[in-house]
């Protein structure tokens, strides 16, 4: 006796399982809260976000005079740095204190050895003021 009721193929059902996570990783990866919604580009741009910028945007910056702050640890700063560049270790105690004094007109390029130290690093000077400073990224990206 045969079933009336129709078969479905597994690979269909998976294709579209497959299709449905895909989407919604890629916008959980693009930071959309919600993926029927897409964000709006005009309201955002890198300049208002924390996360790291090209490398070779953050150097042309750097060409046109940006400041650079290297937030690694001392011994990393040793180790090799970008000429021009200002240590203040983003995990020392005082690192607010020593941003507190640099100048807030000036514009600035911060990076660490990943980018993530640099983020926080960023986020920070956001709240104390600064407006025109941007994640750099990693050094071996930039020294590259």
């Amino acid at each position: 006796m045969q079933s009336s009721r129709p078969t479905r193929r597994p690979t269909t059902r998976l294709a579209a399982l497959a299709s449905v996570a895909i989407l919604l990783l890629g916008a959980a990866a693009c930071g959309a809260d919600d993926p029927a919604e897409p964000a709006d580009p005009a309201s955002t741009s890198a300049a208002d976000t924390a996360a790291p910028i090209p490398a070779a945007d953050a150097l042309a910056l750097v060409a046109d005079g940006a400041e650079v702050i290297d937030v690694r640890t001392p011994e990393e700063f040793d180790a090799g740095h970008l000429d021009g560049a200002v240590n203040i270790d983003y995990q020392a105690d005082d690192f607010a204190d020593r941003v507190e004094e640099l100048p807030r007109e000036a514009s600035y390029v911060v990076y660490c050895a990943s980018g993530r130290r640099a983020t926080g690093a960023v986020e920070q000077m956001r709240e104390l003021g600064f407006t025109d400073v941007v994640n750099g990224g990693g050094y071996t990206d930039l020294a590259g």
